[in-house]
């Protein structure tokens, strides 16, 4: 389990803006920054891919007013674990 740190934050702040549900990431820096800490608890509390996927879905549908369905977010979730885990490294972004 990772405690949170500046390294973690940009590396989960990342993938939302690479996943970009929106379509804003290049013009508005901190869309997606709503989800930061509840992600991070989270990820802290041993979720996996599927408890994942479920938040991002949640999200993108009840908060930002979207089509999960279009969005895949079950791709960003297994993105997201893999670089929790340690399995995948994000590019711009340091650190554990």
């Amino acid at each position: 389990m990772r405690p949170w740190s500046t390294s973690t934050e940009r590396a989960l702040r990342h993938l939302l803006d690479e996943w970009d549900p929106v379509g804003v990431a290049d013009d508005v820096r901190d869309e997606y920054d709503c989800m930061l800490a509840p992600l991070l608890g989270r990820l802290q509390q041993g979720a996996g891919r599927a408890e994942i996927g479920a938040f991002l879905t949640h999200e993108s549908r009840d908060h930002f007013g979207l089509d999960p369905s279009l969005l895949r977010p079950d791709a960003t979730a297994a993105r997201v674990i893999a670089r929790w885990t340690g399995g995948g490294r994000t590019e711009g972004a340091t650190g554990p």
